[in-house]
């Protein structure tokens, strides 16, 4: 496949366009930033372009099969409100709509577990533990709710386009190693609520966004791409029973078990988190 790439310099867009090359695609890159050493690569165009440049993403996908759109602004608090809002909402409507003006039919986008309410809620509301994909939306802030905008976008773009396929991936704290989140998530953490002590290896959210190019599923899906695991050792009922004693219990959670439940992932793209660590361990995957 020829596919569209944007965010491609970012740390998940490299793993990405690094993985791709491996698996024998070929890739248009677009990043706002310059071109990050490992995507000058054969194999690799590589454009830099502003999301809210429509036209220039238009020419950016012509003849391409395929689109993964990993270019927002990945959290509040770099940029005011409404600069974070409307660049990932705007920039997501783009990427969409100029994909459907080539028939690009395959699409990946990159959501967050924020789009529900989460880490920078005021004071997160959960209903239940695990969390799926059908828990309920309690986003009060710009940029969790700008995440939840391009997924309803994404559901307004496969009505329109009855052949279009598109993957919303709810990542969390993306990273190179387990210890890195662990270092920014322990057990003693005094805000839980914040982080639920969730990562995600950035491999394997780079396999999951590889996989829903060619898996089997129709119209719009959202996945969570969550590690199996928390970043500590103690056992999450535990955990649950400290922190969180109103919250019910609606699957089991042995051991460390993540908060959050990637089952659908798993059944649907086929995708397993620990065993795509060390997938790109090429040239192309330097970070």
């Amino acid at each position: 496949m020829k596919i569209a790439l944007t965010g491609a310099s970012g740390r998940v867009g490299r793993r990405i366009a690094a993985m791709a090359l491996e698996q024998g695609h070929s890739l248009v890159c677009i990043d706002q930033q310059p071109a990050h050493p490992s995507l000058k690569h054969e194999g690799v165009r590589f454009i830099q372009a502003e999301m809210a440049d429509y036209d220039a993403l238009v020419e950016a996908f012509a003849g391409c099969d395929a689109l993964i759109h990993m270019a927002a602004i990945p959290s509040p608090g770099r940029h005011p409100d409404h600069v974070i809002h409307n660049n990932n909402v705007v920039g997501s409507y783009n990427a969409l709509r100029a994909a459907a003006e080539h028939g690009i039919m395959r699409i990946c986008q990159a959501s967050s577990v924020n789009a529900i309410g989460h880490a920078f809620s005021r004071h997160a509301r959960y209903d239940y533990f695990p969390l799926d994909e059908a828990h309920p939306n309690y986003n009060e802030e710009p940029y969790s709710l700008s995440k939840w905008i391009c997924e309803q976008q994404a559901d307004s773009f496969v009505r329109r386009y009855e052949e279009m396929r598109i993957a919303s991936m709810r990542f969390h704290y993306v990273v190179p190693e387990r210890s890195v989140a662990a270092e920014f998530y322990p057990v003693d953490s005094p805000v839980p609520y914040t982080h639920l002590w969730a990562w995600t290896h950035q491999d394997a959210a780079a396999d999951a966004c590889m996989r829903s190019l060619v898996a089997p599923f129709d119209g719009h899906e959202v996945f969570y791409i969550v590690a199996p695991i928390t970043t500590v050792d103690a056992p999450s009922l535990k955990l649950a029973a400290e922190h969180f004693p109103n919250v019910p219990i609606h699957a089991d959670l042995p051991d460390n078990r993540s908060f959050f439940s990637s089952a659908k992932a798993e059944k649907i793209l086929g995708w397993n988190h620990d065993a795509a660590i060390g997938q790109s361990n090429g040239s192309a995957a330097a970070v």
